[in-house]
């Protein structure tokens, strides 16, 4: 079986459901550029717990965790089948790497799941698994997470960190003057992906510019580091164009692991 790419996925507001823009006709692309794919395992931000845990329903329902958005967003269901076994599979694998891990039989898929997924694999035809983000989980961290998922792209299993290149949710909400700082962060970001420079990605909040302001908060980062986690050092790594949403939302997605 082939291996597969890993994916990084900015899926920005819940809007995304509604509006493609550009990312979302580029992913619907890079789909069909896949080997087959067996199971999709999605590490999003809007899943923490203690420890990590993994979905391990037969059908996830689709959660809507958001609110004040149009009422056809909440109208929106997402609902495919779970995999128990593999996700026995993954705990396993999370706890020789050393993380606390145990199954959640009944959590289904937040937006940070489903909403991409959406482009990505529009019919939800195969098996997805969500693993959590530990609350106390740091860029070290996301690293190992990624490289403990590393070996399920070798079952045919796409990988996904989903979180958001930019993330300042009080100047989404509110205009500001100087928003093409955002646009420098990306571009920062995608030149470190491109020269494979993890260390910098690592220590993106004293290298890059503006990293505070693009992400006051890391939970919507380190989904980022989870997929380079996942990758390995010589791998091509492709930058899936996503633009800018509402002038601050870096919508820019990345793949590891695709075809020279």
């Amino acid at each position: 079986m082939s291996r597969l790419p890993s994916l990084f996925v900015s899926h920005g507001s819940p809007m995304f459901a509604l509006e493609p823009g550009r990312l979302g006709p580029n992913l619907e692309a890079f789909s069909r550029t896949l080997p087959p794919v067996r199971a999709i395992v999605v590490v999003s931000p809007h899943w923490q717990t203690e420890g990590v845990r993994v979905t391990a329903a037969t059908t996830l329902e689709t959660i809507h965790d958001f609110g004040g958005f149009p009422a056809p967003l909440y109208a929106l269901q997402y609902t495919p089948p779970g995999d128990p076994a593999l996700a026995l599979d993954v705990v396993r694998m999370l706890v020789d790497a050393g993380f606390p891990a145990a199954i959640d039989a009944r959590r289904g898929l937040d937006h940070g799941a489903w909403v991409p997924l959406r482009y990505l694999r529009p019919d939800a035809d195969i098996p997805v698994l969500q693993v959590s983000m530990p609350r106390d989980l740091d860029a070290d961290g996301a690293l190992r997470l990624g490289q403990a998922l590393a070996p399920l792209r070798e079952r045919g299993v796409l990988v996904i960190g989903s979180g958001s290149l930019t993330h300042n949710l009080y100047e989404f909400r509110s205009p500001i003057n100087d928003p093409e700082y955002a646009q420098a962060f990306a571009d920062w970001t995608a030149d470190a992906v491109a020269r494979r420079d993890v260390a910098a990605l690592r220590d993106y909040r004293a290298q890059a510019p503006h990293a505070t302001r693009a992400h006051p908060t890391e939970e919507h980062y380190l989904p980022l580091l989870v997929a380079v986690g996942t990758s390995h050092g010589d791998e091509a790594r492709e930058r899936i164009e996503g633009g800018m949403d509402y002038g601050v939302l870096s919508m820019d997605s990345f793949a590891f692991g695709v075809a020279a």
